[in-house]
């Protein structure tokens, strides 16, 4: 099976990226299901259709969805959820706005993505693409496997066989609620999930993300912060496709200026992401919302390759024993931005407001950062 995630600004024309590759790989015979986990779907907007929480058929090898993250996030850890807005409401009397508190950045997003897990274990279709949510709420979900993980160790470190035995007492004498086996079940499913989810996202045999961009230098630079931070999580991003390029006809006249701006920012991209396949869309003379013109879209698109493969691999993780040196792939990164420091048996990895925890290899166990360096895109890290 292959997945395919689309991410990138809000407004570059996701979902019809998204849309027009689920139509060109069903036309080409794969059972495809597309599905957005946007909170503001627009999925059933581009096939002009009612697509909803269960999967519908669009066309022949294609069926659609659209994902209801409220619901998706009460069936992943509703249990947990209620057992701990009681532990914040077990001493303030009902005072605390718990429901408030339970609501973290990103979670109803990766409750979400547990769909895509869940259909790929399934093994009902040969493709998944997948509609993203804007770039930084994408972002926030893909790191969200490792770190809850270890915010739920940190806030329920009691065992199951540990509240059976001394539970009781604990409740009486602190007026603290203990949780019950339900709480325990869902704390062992979302670890084995989020686990799992992990394990499929760092798949680059199976998994490609693709980055929808415009030819604007804000998007622009949006769409290069993006490309770090997934290849800082080693997420491996196969294509960028550039949407909404003015043709030159449309650009004489009032638009005349606009033309120079546009031949810039076209050259930045080739410059940027010079290694990485690129598509180039022209902007449509009318609106894209039905299957037909969707269709187009993407023999337009895909013409020359089969967008189903994994159409680009960049290795951004090697270690040298022999040097005893360690290189992190960080494209665009600038070196007065980068933050590294050692903890114990972890090196910790900061590009601008983004942190990522690297395991030291165990052929360097024991051993200190000894220098680093930053070129052609690699932050080389030496060991002693």
């Amino acid at each position: 099976m292959r997945i395919i995630i689309y991410t990138g600004k809000g407004g570059v024309g996701k979902t019809s990226m998204a849309a027009a590759t689920a139509l060109k790989i069903a036309k080409d015979g794969k059972k495809v299901l597309v599905m957005s986990t946007d909170q503001a779907h627009s999925l059933g907007d581009s096939f002009d259709r009612k697509v909803g929480k269960e999967p519908v058929k669009i066309t022949e090898n294609l069926y659609a969805v659209e994902i209801d993250t409220v619901y998706e996030s009460e069936k992943s850890w509703g249990n947990l959820k209620d057992y701990i807005k009681r532990l914040l409401t077990a001493r303030g009397g009902g005072g605390i706005e718990a429901e408030e508190l339970l609501v973290f950045p990103g979670l109803e997003e990766l409750f979400s993505m547990f769909q895509i897990l869940d259909v790929y274990e399934s093994g009902a279709y040969d493709t998944i693409i997948v509609d993203c949510a804007p770039t930084g709420e994408t972002l926030s979900l893909l790191k969200y496997p490792e770190r809850l993980s270890g915010f739920v160790k940190r806030i329920l470190p009691i065992e199951r066989t540990a509240t059976k035995t001394v539970g009781r007492v604990i409740e009486k004498t602190m007026k603290v609620p203990m949780p019950k086996d339900n709480v325990f079940d869902d704390i062992e499913s979302l670890m084995e999930r989020m686990k799992n989810l992990q394990k499929l996202l760092l798949d680059k045999e199976t998994v490609s993300l693709r980055v929808v961009t415009t030819p604007e230098r804000i998007v622009i630079g949006e769409a290069k912060r993006n490309f770090t931070c997934l290849y800082l999580y080693h997420y491996n991003v196969d294509a960028v496709i550039v949407n909404h390029i003015y043709p030159r006809e449309a650009m004489e006249g009032y638009f005349n200026k606009w033309t120079q701006m546009q031949e810039e920012a076209l050259q930045e991209i080739a410059e940027c992401f010079s290694e990485v396949p690129r598509f180039y869309v022209e902007l449509q003379q009318r609106e894209l919302r039905t299957v037909e013109m969707l269709e187009t879209l993407g023999e337009q698109i895909f013409r020359a390759c089969n967008p189903n493969d994994v159409l680009f691999q960049q290795k951004i993780y090697e270690v040298n024993a022999e040097e005893r040196s360690l290189r992190i792939y960080l494209p665009f990164a600038d070196k007065d931005e980068l933050r590294l420091e050692q903890e114990k048996n972890e090196l910790l990895v900061g590009v601008r407001n983004e942190n990522r925890r690297f395991p030291i290899p165990p052929e360097f166990a024991g051993m200190e950062v000894a220098g680093a360096r930053f070129e052609d895109g690699y932050l080389n890290i030496r060991f002693d």
